[in-house]
């Protein structure tokens, strides 16, 4: 992913940043996404788009490391906020092959993963098809990144 700070804040009523994140939103629990709102985008966004990585996932992938948990898109400007188990947004493909929000789940005995649920804003406004993967979206992506921030969570298995 490229590097585009920004001054954007990324929130959940679901868990604090770096807090665990509640089994519901596992794949243990009732794997549902988990609300997520944000605020203070660069000036000139148009257009939003959020994906959740594992990176302690012992995991390499067509050249990127961890795993994918969810790849969300076409997410207009005037969304700043997605609701618990959200169906806003075109889903892309995540790394256990399904379309959609995929929760955490880390190998048995891996102990505690983290998860960044990154939202990127964008300078327009995307119409990009169901069911790419992080890299076609990224490819897609990254010349109409203004900035980027993230929330953290963590997830141990039980």
């Amino acid at each position: 992913m490229p590097f585009a700070p920004s001054s954007m804040q990324v929130e959940s009523t679901a868990f604090t940043p770096n807090g665990v994140i509640p089994k519901r939103h596992s794949a243990e629990g009732d794997d549902v996404s988990p609300a997520l709102s944000w605020k203070d985008a660069p000036s000139g966004t148009k257009g939003f788009a959020v994906i959740c990585h594992d990176p302690d996932a012992p995991l390499v992938k067509d050249g990127s490391y961890g795993y994918v948990h969810w790849l969300l898109y076409n997410l207009p400007a005037d969304v700043t906020s997605l609701e618990e188990g959200t169906k806003t947004g075109t889903a892309g493909i995540n790394d256990g092959g399904a379309i959609g929000y995929g929760g955490p789940m880390p190998p048995e005995g891996h102990g505690t993963h983290q998860y960044y649920f990154w939202v990127l804003a964008l300078d327009t406004q995307t119409e990009l098809p169901e069911g790419l993967t992080q890299p076609e979206l990224l490819n897609k992506l990254e010349p109409h990144i203004l900035g980027m921030s993230r929330l953290v969570g963590t997830y141990r298995r039980d």
